[in-house]
């Protein structure tokens, strides 16, 4: 398997986070979102990342399945939910070094969560517009940086209200929904630091505390080599195996 991964791209750190849940400990790659690479292209021209080729027979140097027959979506995956859940359901680790007994059982249950589902739909369909638009305000002109911040703080506050009662969003243990949406509220949290320190979403910056000083996001965060067309370049996802 190869993963085609841009480090700082929240949809990659989620992709990630599933695989380093999971037993699976693919080749990565980490790319250039302004040079991407055509082995990438060649099984994913919409070029965005992350990527997971699953065929064991995908020709690695010329970006062709080898099996002509073998159904091209069964192979590729483009989305990162689709990566993270494909990741836990296949290839469940129930010995994880970063989650253990009933915590990683009740994550896997998560993954077909009706809640869940609803929440990390909010995050990507509602809260990651807004989002964009804060970060990069100066490119929106229509309204000014509060403006779009305060639309994306709706979501920040559905959150805080998830958190009053637990230590993670569904439950005391991480559910699904938690690694699914606390990369892009690390992005959220960088666009202005000061702000979101002295914000009124206590619970929000505990929780997402925890997360980015967790040893799991510390090992989903490890800096690959860039790989650029080498295809005699193989660098594993997970280091100790």
């Amino acid at each position: 398997m190869i993963l085609y991964s841009f480090r700082r791209c929240p949809y990659a750190m989620r992709a990630r986070l599933g695989l380093h849940l999971s037993a699976l400990n693919p080749d990565v790659r980490e790319i250039e979102l302004r040079n991407k690479p055509e082995a990438m292209l060649a099984v994913s021209p919409k070029g965005t990342v992350p990527v997971l080729v699953i065929n064991a027979h995908h020709n690695v140097s010329t970006g062709e399945s080898e099996d002509k027959s073998t159904n091209r979506a069964e192979n590729i995956l483009e989305e990162s939910l689709d990566i993270a859940r494909f990741s836990l359901s296949n290839y469940p680790d129930k010995c994880s070094e970063y989650l253990c007994g009933n915590a990683y059982i009740s994550l896997l249950e998560s993954l077909d969560d009706e809640s869940t589902e609803k929440l990390i739909s909010k995050n990507d369909i509602e809260f990651k517009p807004w989002l964009d638009k804060y970060k990069y305000a100066d490119r929106h002109p229509e309204f000014d940086e509060i403006y779009y911040r305060d639309r994306a703080c709706e979501f920040i506050q559905c959150l805080e209200e998830h958190l009053t009662d637990k230590n993670q969003l569904m439950a005391d243990t991480p559910t699904f929904a938690d690694f699914a949406i606390f990369p892009f509220i690390r992005q959220f949290a960088h666009v202005n630091k000061p702000w979101f320190e002295q914000s009124p979403y206590q619970h929000v910056r505990r929780w997402l505390t925890a997360h980015m000083e967790s040893e799991l996001f510390k090992a989903v965060m490890v800096k690959y080599p860039l790989w650029l067309d080498d295809t005699n370049k193989q660098t594993r996802l997970k280091s100790d195996s």
